[in-house]
């Protein structure tokens, strides 16, 4: 079955080029009313300009689609919720979100500036939530919502130079993790999305050859996925090359230590069955994790388990 986002209105930040133009184009080619959002500054942030919003919002209504140009900071909380209100007066509702903006400073880490550790924070982690929050009661009102934050394979797995970008896309699973704990029960799906593409953001970082193949279209499927009707929740998906994968967040077997051998010396010769990947489980939650644990240790006391 196709599928189509026909009456649903999203939010695209960051859209005026890359990954978020790419989205938004895409939205708009199967039915959704798009806000194209974006500050229209260079990749670091600096400078500002309506004119990059404005084209993709114009290439949408040239192609008979219906959208909106924003220029509002995301880092901005008044910004963000005119943008939200202007999205309910025209359409009167906000069903998807992609949070894609941001912006990159990177330095090694200690030559790293704290002002601009700082700043990307504020606009990748903070702006996020900030756009996040802002539809959350109007998804939650709605009984339907879908969102997609924006991770990265930087923060998930760690890059050069990349300790302000890192820290920030590596917040994002932490954050959609709580999204979809109470989210959930009101319709709203919350997916994490680690893309590879080739955009200004990733520039020069790469052979022209590989840039080639890492188009943001091939992307932007696996976008539409994310937030579709019949959309997953709480998946983090890797995205690139017109390659998808899942990443999983994964917890070894516990191994119980009596009281009488609890030491470091202890867990140091038996750190191999520790880090052993047989019996590795997903964990769905904290207290899931913290039952696991209580119920394992009960086990080693030959006690009942008190969970």
């Amino acid at each position: 079955m196709e599928i189509r986002f026909d009456g649903r209105v999203a939010i695209v930040t960051g859209a005026g080029n890359g990954l978020g133009r790419a989205h938004a184009l895409a939205l708009a080619s199967r039915g959704a009313k798009v806000v194209v959002n974006d500050l229209g500054g260079s990749g670091n942030g600096a400078g500002r300009s309506s004119a990059v919003a404005e084209a993709v919002a114009d290439e949408i209504l040239r192609a008979g689609g219906e959208a909106i140009a924003d220029g509002a900071d995301i880092s901005d909380e008044g910004q963000v919720r005119d943008m939200v209100a202007t999205a309910m007066a025209h359409w009167g509702r906000v069903d998807i979100l992609v949070n894609n903006a941001g912006i990159t400073r990177d330095k090694s880490f200690g030559k790293m500036d704290m002002a601009d550790f700082r700043k990307v924070l504020d606009v990748h982690l903070v702006g996020t939530t900030l756009c996040t929050q802002a539809v959350w009661n109007v998804m939650r009102e709605q009984g339907y919502g879908r969102i997609v934050l924006t991770s990265s394979t930087s923060g998930l797995y760690g890059a050069f130079a990349q300790a302000a970008y890192a820290s920030a896309k590596a917040g994002m699973l932490g954050l959609m993790n709580v999204l979809h704990i109470e989210g959930a029960k009101h319709g709203i799906r919350v997916n994490l999305l680690a893309p590879w593409a080739a955009t200004r953001l990733t520039a020069g970082l790469l052979p022209q050859e590989a840039l080639d193949l890492m188009g943001p279209d091939t992307v932007t499927p696996g976008v539409l996925y994310l937030v579709s009707e019949n959309a997953p929740a709480r998946v983090i998906l890797s995205a690139g090359s017109g390659c998808f994968a899942r990443i999983r967040l994964l917890e070894s077997d516990a191994v119980f230590f009596p009281p009488e051998g609890r030491t470091p010396e202890m867990i140091a010769a038996r750190f191999d069955e520790i880090s052993s990947a047989a019996g590795q489980r997903e964990v769905t939650d904290t207290f899931d994790q913290n039952s696991y644990l209580v119920r394992k240790a009960a086990a080693g006391l030959g006690i009942a388990s008190p969970l």
